[in-house]
């Protein structure tokens, strides 16, 4: 039987947990909030992230990165994507050698533009083929209820994903399928959150589907030509870590990036719109190092550079919205 820590008891990280525990694999949650990790470990349940929801009696949770990690086959990394990096040079030295490092974050680090396993490898100092990624229409609360879901697990080692894919498989609830273009696979799980801002910015404006479904397309276009640049396998954006977390992320209002960008297209500032937000919305910060990472690669993402706008340079959403609808008219050409 494998072994899994997981770093991180936030609503997803909690319901990976869950997963990994139906999937037979011993699982233990490491938290740094006391209160939490007490809750989960005696009562199973977590009050703060997954209200109402049961969590398995064999699942065990500690503050104590050491004990988490003591044996562990997979580490993951289910923290914010921007203390990643701070975090993981605490941990990796406690990492057991020959252990998988797993990431479920969705975002681009700031400052470095680096995809999230480009951060961990970075940091832990392992190669790539010990670090995979998961990616998905994954929202955590309706695979916390056990309603079916799928999702990616991809690693440059297919064998490696394969193991992972072995520890995650929780049918007939949770069914993960294997890839091994990492770079898609994060890139899609990045970029979405930044296209899930836009439609909930249009939502809450008022606006209608024919807008949201424009979005999402040209979001996708956007994600695809990122994607190309760096050298990701195109098809991967017509799968569940492309187009399939797209629609999930921007259709439904358990999304929390959709929600924040609803709150701002209501005439919420930023500032009342953090304030009210309990989790992290990965594309309110990784919109700016998106952006950052198109224009290194000379990738024109107008989606992504309104959304920088709104979020962090006061542009007013009207104006966002004719600025988007006024550009040159092109062909449709896929990724163009």
């Amino acid at each position: 039987m494998s072994k899994a820590a997981v770093f991180g008891t936030g609503s997803w990280g909690t319901t990976f947990a869950m997963i990994l525990c139906a999937a037979g694999t011993r699982t233990t949650l490491w938290g740094r909030r006391a209160e939490i990790v007490e809750a989960i470990d005696r009562e199973h349940r977590n009050p703060d992230y997954l209200p109402g929801v049961p969590l398995p009696h064999e699942l065990r949770a500690t503050t104590d990165p050491a004990a988490a990690l003591d044996g562990a086959d997979f580490v993951v990394l289910a923290v914010p994507s921007q203390s990643l990096r701070a975090n993981l040079a605490e941990w990796a030295p406690l990492i057991p050698p020959g252990a998988v490092l797993v990431s479920l974050m969705k975002g681009i680090e700031l400052g470095t533009a680096k995809r999230m396993s480009e951060v961990i490898r970075e940091v832990a100092g392992v190669p790539q083929e010990r670090v995979a990624v998961v990616s998905g229409p994954n929202l955590a609360m309706e695979i916390a209820r056990r309603q079916p879901a799928a999702t990616v697990v991809a690693c440059t080692d297919e064998a490696v994903a394969q193991r992972l894919q072995q520890a995650c498989h929780a049918p007939p609830w949770f069914r993960p399928y294997t890839n091994t273009d990492v770079v898609g696979v994060e890139v899609g799980g990045a970029v979405k959150n930044v296209i899930a801002l836009a439609v909930g910015v249009a939502t809450g404006m008022g606006m209608g589907d024919n807008v949201r479904a424009m979005m999402m397309t040209r979001g996708l276009a956007e994600i695809s030509r990122l994607g190309a640049a760096l050298g990701a396998d195109q098809h991967t954006f017509a799968g569940l870590a492309g187009m399939g977390d797209l629609a999930a992320t921007c259709a439904s209002p358990l999304s929390r990036n959709r929600t924040f960008g609803e709150n701002l297209g209501r005439g919420m500032t930023l500032a009342e719109v953090t304030a009210a937000t309990k989790q992290t919305a990965e594309g309110v910060k990784s919109c700016e190092s998106v952006l950052e990472l198109a224009r290194k690669h000379d990738v024109e993402m107008p989606i992504t550079e309104v959304v920088v706008g709104v979020v962090h340079d006061g542009l007013d959403p009207g104006e966002a919205a004719t600025l988007l609808m006024s550009r040159s008219p092109k062909p449709e050409r896929y990724g163009v």
